[in-house]
């Protein structure tokens, strides 16, 4: 693509999303970060849709490869975003959005790097509209990454207040509950109130009660029958609600039982109120899942305490349940660090007590790679920027692992190691260690500038090996036997930019791959041995 047809381009792209700490009120925080992150990836998702069915449709096949691992990168950013940005976060403290970005910049690297080689293509081939639609795509995620890089844009959004005025709002405090007529009122001036919500079918009931506590500090809402307070509920939070027993259309007991049978409202607590003094409608209103039950016409002081009875437990309840996701956070995050370390297989294994993992795999691929020249590159660079250089390549590798459903065993230094085949078994696991190879070369070239260049040693081989888990504070998912150090013959007898593998290798894929016969290589601790380069894919 020339200069003049870039400058073209940008002209064509969607305008930049701008977001900045105005566009994040309090109570609207989650939903306007989630609306600025969803909708490029909508795009990104829906325009490789679109284009995969037309490259389908018009028989330009060649495109879907890259097509499909757009459409994949943009469904796990999505779930990124949904899972990082829960609703149900409010309650548990500070969301992460430096961690969120962290983990959405290498997908997004990627989206944007398959995006412009199928431009490349299509400009090419003169589809003038493939080539829109793929700006629209590379666009999108370009905006995210500039979106992420902006100064404007926070790095954790403290919930933390949120959630407690949330809660505050929805929990008098419990010792103000206890304070009678205006010395009540005067105590809770100061503080947030509850939301109570009166339902009765008679006006001068409502008015009457809502009065009542209204002079007690609580925040009140009244509805005339089931269905409008049901709609209610829906439409805003309510901490408690006062329920009539005896109403037309819907009664009070029909309205409990719809109310604990809806996930949404199920946990906010009902007194049942009724004119009929009897044991009987106390029992029945109790077993459909009341909190209390309280007959017409009402004491003061006894109104008083049971009100302030249930909020106690509803905050009670909160905290339990504010405490139990915060476990599960905990919980989840340290599955997440353990299957970071491990296979999911191996860390289930390990969790339900084996204390010794060791496992003989008939069959498996081992990949070794080595960036040539990292360590005379890495001299003209501080110690930061080379992390953080090796951690976006590495990131880009790791994606492609968990793309073709491989292994990443470790990284040694500037070199890294997967297999295929292990723990889980897969008949296919030369091809997928072949493909990923292949996209490994695309990958570095992404890294590559006027200073600098990289290039890719990579060895494969194809035999048995040992896996298993070693070190008691440090675990380790390693492997061993021929294979695995003929593999790394393979590698470092290799030469750079190129794929040397087995004869066990090359003798799988053969009628899938092309393959440049290098001859005979010397190999070190084996002897003489005939190697192959993988140069790509048969096209039949």
């Amino acid at each position: 693509m020339t200069n003049s047809d870039r400058s073209s381009a940008k002209n064509d792209l969607p305008e930049k999303t701008e977001v900045s700490r105005s566009s994040f009120p309090e109570s609207d925080a989650l939903a306007n970060i989630r609306h600025s992150l969803r909708t490029p990836l909508n795009q990104i998702i829906g325009y490789s849709e679109m284009l995969q069915e037309e490259a389908s449709d018009s028989g330009r096949l060649g495109y879907l490869p890259d097509l499909q691992k757009i459409h994949t990168a943009g469904g796990q950013l999505l779930a990124l975003v949904n899972e990082g940005l829960a609703p149900w976060k409010i309650e548990t403290g500070k969301i992460d959005l430096e961690m969120m970005r962290h983990e959405m910049r290498t997908p997004l690297n990627l989206i944007i790097g398959y995006s412009e080689l199928c431009e490349e293509v299509a400009a090419e081939d003169k589809s003038e509209h493939f080539v829109g639609d793929l700006r629209k795509i590379s666009s999108a995620a370009k905006n995210l990454l500039a979106l992420f890089d902006s100064a404007e844009f926070p790095t954790q959004l403290d919930i933390s207040q949120l959630a407690r005025r949330n809660i505050a709002h929805r929990v008098s405090d419990p010792a103000a509950d206890s304070l009678p007529g205006s010395a009540h009122a005067e105590a809770t001036h100061n503080i947030p109130r509850a939301s109570l919500l009166i339902v009765d079918d008679n006006e001068g009931n409502r008015d009457m009660l809502s009065r009542r506590l209204e002079r007690y500090g609580y925040t009140v809402a009244s509805a005339a029958d089931g269905q409008q307070a049901i709609d209610l509920m829906k439409a805003q939070s309510f901490d408690l609600v006062l329920l009539d027993v005896l109403m037309p259309v819907m009664d009070g007991l029909e309205t409990l039982g719809r109310l604990k049978a809806d996930e949404m409202l199920k946990h906010v607590p009902v007194i049942m109120l009724s004119a009929l003094d009897e044991i009987d409608s106390a029992v029945r209103c109790i077993e459909v899942g009341a909190e209390d039950y309280l007959p017409k016409p009402f004491n003061p002081v006894l109104l008083q305490a049971r009100i302030t009875a249930s909020l106690e437990k509803k905050r009670l309840r909160d905290r339990e349940q504010a405490y139990l996701e915060q476990l599960e956070m905990e919980r989840e995050k340290s599955e997440r660090m353990l299957l970071n370390i491990l296979p999911k297989s191996i860390a289930d294994r390990l969790k339900a007590g084996e204390s010794t993992i060791a496992d003989s795999f008939k069959d498996a691929t081992v990949l070794f790679a080595d960036l040539e020249n990292f360590t005379k590159i890495s001299t003209g660079i501080s110690p930061a920027d080379l992390v953080h250089l090796l951690n976006d390549i590495f990131s880009g590798f790791d994606w492609l692992a968990e793309l073709h459903g491989l292994e990443k065993i470790k990284t040694i230094g500037d070199a890294y190691m997967v297999v295929g085949g292990l723990p889980n078994p897969r008949p296919d696991h030369a091809s997928a260690i072949a493909e990923m190879a292949l996209e490994m070369q695309k990958v570095i070239k992404r890294f590559n500038t006027v200073e600098r260049t990289f290039n890719l040693r990579i060895g494969i081989s194809t035999g048995p090996v040992i896996a298993g888990v070693i070190g008691r504070k440090k675990f380790i998912y390693d492997l061993w036997g021929d294979t695995v150090n003929l593999s790394s013959r393979m590698e470092s007898q290799g030469q750079p930019g190129k794929i040397q593998v087995s004869s066990s290798t090359y003798e799988r894929l053969k009628n899938k791959y092309a393959f440049e016969k290098r001859g005979v290589l010397d190999v070190k601790g084996k002897g003489e041995m005939t190697t192959y380069f993988l140069t790509g894919k048969l096209v039949h």
